[in-house]
């Protein structure tokens, strides 16, 4: 499937299928963290506790002035009527080729295939682009829905980090 990148409000919003993946800048993160909507319409009503703590590393990324647009949270969007999902991104700008992403889902949206279909489009992006060779996932060892995420994606797990299971995914399934 086609995937779609675009500027909105200097915002970088990729779009795939059912999705779109809209980034939010500092400002945005700002009210996140605070659990506020941040201008977004949440499935539950507000974001997701996943969500606020990545907004919470915008926000930090920001005042330690090593934010890089492109490279923080992304609200996932319901295209089909605008409905603020959860969220997805990195944990910072690429690092010696590698990045490392992380997803959230309100609970509402949750195993309908959202979070996949959300990082697959994530990865997708950031293997695109020159500074990236590898994308980098984490897991707590019983969190069997986001290992299914990570694999039904291409993810091969890699060496544990410390009580983590790491992934690891250099290129993009067929």
């Amino acid at each position: 499937m086609t995937l779609h990148a675009s500027h909105d409000g200097g915002r970088l919003v990729l779009t795939q299928g059912r999705l779109a993946l809209k980034e939010q800048l500092p400002q945005d993160a700002a009210q996140l963290s605070d659990g506020k909507p941040a201008a977004l319409v949440w499935i539950d009503g507000v974001p997701g506790e996943g969500t606020v703590g990545a907004a919470m590393m915008t926000v930090a990324a920001s005042k330690a002035g090593v934010y890089q647009p492109g490279w923080g949270l992304f609200a996932i969007v319901r295209t089909e009527d605008g409905t603020a999902l959860g969220g997805v991104g990195f944990h910072g700008p690429p690092d010696r080729g590698a990045v490392e992403i992380g997803y959230d889902l309100s609970v509402t949206a949750r195993g309908l295939g959202w979070a996949t279909d959300a990082a697959r489009a994530l990865c997708q992006w950031a293997l695109a682009q020159p500074q990236v060779v590898v994308v980098l996932a984490t897991t707590e060892p019983g969190n069997r829905p986001s290992q299914a995420v990570l694999e039904r994606i291409g993810f091969e797990r890699v060496a544990d980090r410390g009580e983590l299971w790491a992934y690891e995914l250099t290129t993009m399934p067929e």
